[in-house]
This record gives structure tokens, C-alpha cells and sequence, in this order.
């Protein structure tokens, strides 16, 4: 049986959401602003940016605010992430994010900008090579999961 050829992502798209996605972002507090855009796997686009808040734990970063977007509007399944910092080098996303993209993808490729033009690019697998699953072993397909 032949593997479907996985399309791919758009990334000029992706970059120029998340670049405007960076000048929507809430970041009174750091000053360090973040947008980021997830493509799905029919080519939807979902973008978000952080939102700080005075009560430093309930910030949320762009990356999650897009996930939570994509979710929200039935996206499940996704093709790549751009993340976009203007206010400092191309950085990968946090544990918390790396853990909520985790969940739908662990496949996922990511290209984070910066100033000056910087640019990096990540697997998210690569990142976070064993996520954790619910229950133990689930994520992965293994034998605890039910598995053959």
C-alpha cells in the first residue's frame, strides 16, 4: 500500500499570519511579543498571539492560543507551525506548548522567525521525543495502549 503524499505546508502563508498575529499580542508586562500560526490539514490557517496577564500564570502563548483556536473551530489534525518574535531570536516553544501540540501532532515541522531575519527550524518530535499520553503509553501506539 502507498503513502499518501503529505502536501506541503504554506509557509510565506503561515509566516504572514503569524507576523501580524505578533502585533495583536498582549505583552504589557514582558514586552515580548509573540504570534503564531498553525496551517491544518485541509490548509486553514489558525493564528494567536500571547495574552500576559498581572497573575503570571494565567498567561497563555501564541502557540497554544492557536492550537485552542483551531480546536475550537473543529481542527484536529495539522501540517506546520510558524512562530514569530520580533523582540527576539527565533525561539522553540515552551514545555507547555511542545506538550498541547503534542496531543494532535507529534509530526509536526516548525519554523520560528526573529529579528534581524533569524530563522530556526524544529520537528516538534524532536522537541519533545516522548510526550506524554493518557493513559500511560497511549500516545505512542504501544502495547499498553491495547495495541497488537
Amino acid at each position: 500500500m502507498r503513502k499518501a503524499k503529505r502536501r506541503e505546508p504554506s509557509w510565506s502563508k503561515l509566516e504572514g499570519a503569524a507576523r501580524e498575529a505578533a502585533e495583536r499580542a498582549y505583552a504589557p508586562y514582558s514586552g515580548f511579543r509573540v504570534g503564531a500560526a498553525l496551517e491544518g490539514k485541509g490548509g486553514e490557517i489558525y493564528s494567536g498571539c500571547n495574552v500576559e496577564n498581572s497573575s503570571f500564570g494565567l498567561t497563555v502563548c501564541a502557540e497554544r492560543v492557536a492550537l485552542l483556536r483551531a480546536v475550537a473551530e473543529g481542527a484536529k489534525d495539522f501540517r506546520a507551525l510558524v512562530i514569530y518574535t520580533p523582540d527576539a531570536g527565533p525561539l522553540s516553544p515552551c514545555g507547555a506548548c511542545r506538550q498541547a501540540l503534542a496531543e494532535f501532532c507529534s509530526e509536526l515541522p516548525i519554523i520560528s522567525l526573529g529579528q534581524a531575519g533569524m530563522r530556526r527550524e524544529f520537528e516538534l518530535e524532536a522537541l519533545l521525543p516522548q510526550a506524554f499520553g493518557w493513559p500511560a503509553g497511549e500516545a505512542q501506539g504501544g502495547p499498553e495502549a491495547g495495541g497488537d
